[in-house]
């Protein structure tokens, strides 16, 4: 018997006992009606941002080595898993329970999801049940630290992955999710604008991924700058970047928590900016005598997402082209800059998620209408810059932190020999089989070399 993991089996096993003495209690007073349309917008909604997780999988496992393959993608797949338990236990009362001081929510307010029914709530779900709102956000909780496994993917121990991915929910993620998005949260009460995560899920995610970077440090094969990188399966990241757009209206329009004017405007920007970015960098690849490549695309796009996210219902139309050029044009140069530095962000997780989360804050002050720069107002802007340097400090040092805390309980890293042999093998004892390409037949030069000896015009039967 393995003892290390007897404490998580005895965790999930205490889980499932309380749950037989935990009572719903009684949903929050003040609530309004249930809005039809609403409920069916945000059911499909929150089933859309389920599919990113998946989708992030096959995009980052399209991009290590195959030895790794399976490893990479469980590790954003079990994330459904663990966060949607420890969600329910705790998580969603620590971002959105009743407010402490603006930083934090109550842990007891709905632990266990108690209260959390399906009426309305006039402070965070005015028209669709309280439950569709907790079970939406849960899948912003899930998909930010799978992000963050990219940066320390082929060489992250499986079950120290488990214990930092909840130690970065509880401690990272829904402190920022509170002050950001809980009506009483400091950074909500500045005015600052993060319609669909983009402090709360991508400069997160980008910051903590390269804290791990640096606490990990390089890949054995990348022990230098500039070292050679992981062979790609290109149909596995554009499978996952498909994925990520098709879920990503879900990601913003579904932020409008209603089937309005408001959601179809983030579904038009998110659209657009993705677009743009996807052209920006493989036309930038090609100015800079790199070829354009369908990674590249897929990344670009993957960019664009990301940038828009903040400003996604704040900003016009064309306005999100902009937005998604200029994030894609910084994101690709920190992408070259990265590998010439001792850095092993493994899949640029800090400079496609950490950098489009900045740009697009930055530039969701300068564009948002009525608010921003370009609307004549500073203090939208003047907020954004300091969450920036808030969001960017705490993410950063106390992932540093958790990771630290993780190692002293459960080794991080992987031995030097399960590096070398793969993670799938040394983790999951599981193998990605690669099915080997036939011979390929003898060109055919001619239309009558493909006929048959007889003369006829139509090949013989078999």
């Amino acid at each position: 018997m393995n003892r290390r993991w007897i404490i998580p089996m005895g965790l999930l096993l205490s889980l499932a006992a309380f749950s037989l003495v935990t009572h719903e209690g009684q949903p929050g007073k003040g609530a309004g009606p249930l809005n039809p349309g609403d409920v069916a917008w945000m059911l499909t909604a929150t089933g859309l941002v389920l599919l990113m997780t998946p989708g992030l999988s096959f995009f980052y496992g399209g991009m290590v080595s195959p030895k790794s393959v399976i490893s990479t993608m469980l590790q954003s797949f079990v994330a459904l898993g663990v966060i949607s338990l420890l969600w329910v236990a705790v998580g969603f009362s620590l971002a959105f329970g009743d407010d402490i001081g603006g930083f934090i929510g109550n842990p007891f307010t709905y632990a266990m999801f108690r209260g959390v029914g399906t009426g309305t709530s006039a402070a965070l779900a005015p028209t669709i049940p309280l439950l569709l709102f907790a079970m939406f956000q849960l899948k912003f909780a899930v998909i930010t630290p799978a992000l963050v496994s990219g940066s320390f993917a082929e060489r992250v121990r499986f079950s120290a992955y488990l214990l930092f991915m909840c130690l970065f929910s509880l401690f990272v993620y829904a402190p920022l999710a509170h002050w950001t998005w809980h009506p009483q949260g400091f950074l909500h009460r500045w005015g600052v604008l993060d319609f669909a995560g983009g402090t709360v899920v991508h400069m997160s995610a980008g910051f903590a991924a390269l804290a791990g970077a640096i606490f990990l440090g390089p890949r054995m094969k990348q022990a230098s700058p500039g070292g050679a990188p992981s062979p790609s399966n290109a149909p596995y990241v554009l499978l996952g970047t498909g994925m990520l757009w098709f879920g990503w209206f879900g990601f913003n329009a579904g932020s409008a928590l209603a089937a309005d004017a408001v959601a179809a405007q983030a579904f038009a920007t998110t659209n657009t900016a993705s677009a743009a970015a996807m052209l920006a960098w493989m036309f930038f690849d090609g100015l800079k005598g790199r070829r354009p490549s369908a990674t590249g695309a897929c990344i670009g796009a993957v960019v664009g997402l990301v940038a828009i996210t903040p400003a996604a219902a704040y900003v016009s139309v064309p306005h999100s082209i902009l937005i998604g050029v200029v994030a894609s044009l910084l994101s690709n140069v920190a992408v070259h800059l990265k590998t010439r530095s001792a850095i092993d962000d493994t899949l640029d997780v800090f400079p496609c998620h950490g950098v489009g989360g900045i740009v697009g804050m930055v530039l969701t002050g300068v564009l948002a209408r009525d608010v921003g720069l370009l609307a004549g107002r500073t203090s939208t802007f003047v907020h954004h810059l300091g969450a920036l340097v808030i969001v960017s400090t705490f993410s950063f040092a106390v992932s540093y932190m958790l990771f630290w805390i993780t190692d002293m309980l459960v080794s991080v890293r992987v031995s030097a020999e399960d590096e070398i042999v793969g993670l799938d093998i040394s983790q999951h004892a599981e193998r990605l089989v690669l099915v080997p390409m036939p011979a390929a037949a003898p060109a055919v030069t001619t239309l009558a070399a493909a006929m048959p000896a007889t003369g006829s015009s139509r090949p013989a039967s078999s």
